[in-house]
Formats: C-alpha cells, structure tokens, sequence
C-alpha cells in the first residue's frame, strides 16, 4: 500500500517528529509513504511529492519546521458557498483527488489545524480516505487535551520572560511581551505562570487598562519597582475590537498583532511608569521541538498509520488522559478549546498574586 501526508498551515515544532512517526509505522507494515510539499498544493497535479522512507527521514525528529514545507494560502483557500458554508472549489479538490487516483495514494494523512482540518473533512466527503492529525501551538481544539508544538512554544515564551526578568529589574521598568494566541489564551496563560510574569491578559477575561495600572501600582507600592505583562494577540480592547497588522480580507483570517505596544502605551499612561514592549512573534515556532513535543509528535503520526491499517478514515488522531486515541473529524473541527476564567489554573494564578487585568482578584478575596 501507499499511503501520502501533508502538512498545512503554520509550521509547528514536532511536525518533523509526525513525518518521522508515520514513515516508521508504515516502513513496519510495509507500506510506501509519499510526502506532498507545501500542503495542498502538492496534490494539484502533476502533484510535488517526495518518496519518504526511514533512510531520508533518519534524524529528522530534533529539526524544527517541517521538511516537506507548508502553505496556508493557495488555491485550497476555502470560499464561502451555497447556505454560508466555507468550502475549497469543488473543482480544485477534484484536481487533487486526479492526482491522489494517478499516485496509487490508498489513504491521505493531513496534519493541520481546524483550517486544514476542514479541508481535510471536505476532502472525506468527496471520496478521498483521509486520517487527521491536529497541529497547532495554540493547544485550542477542543477534541484533543494536547497538541504537540504547544509546550515547544510555552519554553519560547518562558526563555524570553526570563531574560526580560532582567533588565526590566534593573532598569525599574514595566515590560510587555506579546505573544500568539488569537482565540485562546493557553501559551499567554502557561508561559506567563512558568516565567514569572505579574500580569497576564488573555483573550477569554475581559481586562480594564484602568485595573491592569492598579496591580503595578500595589507591587510599586509593595517595592517591587519592575513588572512583567504577558499579553495574547487576540486579547480584546475594552471596546471588544481586536487590534490588527493586517486587513486580510477574503484571504483568510486577519493577521493580529500590536496590542502589546497599545497596552504597554496605556500603562505608560496610567502610571507614569517606564514602559517597553517587545512581540515574540515566530521566535514562538521557530527551533527544535522539546523531548515532550518529539514524543507526542511520534505518537501520533504512527496511530495515523494505525487508523489506516484499521480502515478508520474520516478520523482525527487524539490524545486525551494521557492516551492517543481517535475522534471524528468533524467533531473535532470548529470546536476551539477555550481558557475557563473559573478553571482550577486560573484560581491557582491568582491566589499567587498574577494579576488578569480584571477584578476577579478582588472578588476571589
């Protein structure tokens, strides 16, 4: 049997450890494995593929990036149809399923996002047999408790708040650091906890520049003249409108970025306080992935050969309670995985004085 993967969408740490996994997995069952470059596009014909076999993959898990590329855009960019349903051209997905059909490919191995994901779904219900594997540094779909490039991403954040720690101390200063996390505040809420930020502010707590002021006040006032702010892209003005780099349009999602620089503005304002930002920015993709994201990564793309062998197609690989395991793809798509504002996580931060810009501390007194 031959078998394909792509990946789509952002590159991710532990992508590298996904091919490594499935090319293991089937080499042990004697199937052939074919990697399409750049995501989707590599199904258009004549079809840009790679043959992937364990010689060509040795090695590859400590890489970060991926080596058969990604692509976000391009022609599988979904287009709104009939009864306000997002779906890839019909004809672009048959140019594909042409190529899978000349290429022998027996089953489809998509790792991606719920962008991709929707794709892949897409693709299911046209005839293609496709397995899903999520891959997203927010950790936000709800049908998996963990997405591998997560914990990759959270050391990211935690290395740069520790080097921030010190100059912001010596310098008496407030800084803000932006990081990803356009739905759901999990690297924002994870990184911040782990490298010791005073202040954090997500998408999911509405936050009050005027309340965010007070807590560096009450450290000022408890002399502790520096604080750390974590802030996530997508967290919201007080007005709910999202800042943006870039109007995308009917491109896909708008590109966010630039509420660091307004909070850290708005503090300056507040307190009179010295104040930097700095956005982590694809610092927060880039590298090798960490042993946790290696070992989920190959995880899961040797269940992705599993399903395949059981003939489970139109099924997403999960990992929930500590065990990797299989969800239908469209459960698994357009259900994001949120920060609960009254989660264990959230009572624990606050009771060790991290402040979420709103007045949820004081009401936890």
């Amino acid at each position: 049997m031959r078998i394909g993967i792509l990946n789509s969408g952002g590159d991710c740490p532990g992508l590298n450890a996904v091919i490594h996994g499935v090319v293991g997995a089937a080499h042990h069952q004697g199937w052939e494995v074919v990697g399409f470059r750049d995501g989707f596009e590599g199904l258009l014909p004549p079809g840009d593929s790679m043959v992937l076999n364990p010689e060509r993959t040795v090695g590859i898990m400590k890489l970060g990036g991926t080596i058969l590329g990604t692509t976000n855009k391009g022609h599988f960019v979904a287009k709104v149809g009939e009864g306000n349903v997002s779906e890839v051209p019909r004809e672009i997905v048959e140019r594909a399923k042409t190529t899978l059909h000349h290429m022998e490919i027996g089953a489809l191995i998509v790792v991606g996002g719920d962008g991709s994901l929707t794709t892949a779904l897409q693709l299911y219900r046209m005839g293609i047999p496709v397995i899903g594997v999520p891959k997203t540094i927010d950790n936000d779909l709800q049908a998996t408790a963990m997405t591998f490039g997560f914990d990759s991403a959270v050391h990211s954040v935690v290395d740069a708040l520790d080097r921030l720690h010190t100059t912001a101390e010596s310098h008496k200063r407030v800084i803000v650091l932006e990081v990803m996390g356009r739905h759901a505040g999990w690297i924002a809420l994870y990184g911040g906890m782990a490298g010791g930020a005073d202040v954090i502010l997500l998408p999911e707590i509405g936050f009050s520049m005027p309340l965010v002021a007070e807590a560096i006040k009450r450290r000022d006032a408890r002399g502790h003249h520096s604080t750390l702010v974590v802030v996530a892209e997508g967290a919201r003005l007080e007005s709910g409108e999202l800042l943006k780099r870039q109007n995308i349009g009917g491109k896909g999602e708008d590109r966010l970025g630039g509420i660091g620089e307004y909070v850290a503005s708005q503090i300056e304002k507040f307190t009179g306080k010295e104040t930097r930002s700095c956005t982590l920015g694809h610092l927060q993709r880039g590298g090798a992935p960490t042993a946790l994201d290696r070992i989920l990564g190959v995880r899961f793309g040797a269940m992705a050969v599993h399903l395949i062998s059981q003939g489970k197609f139109g099924r997403m690989v999960s990992y929930q309670q500590y065990q990797v395991g299989d969800v239908a793809i469209e459960e698994a798509v357009n259900q994001l995985r949120l920060v609960d504002p009254q989660s264990e996580i959230i009572r624990a931060a606050r009771s060790v004085g991290i402040s979420f810009g709103d007045d949820g501390a004081a009401k936890a007194r």
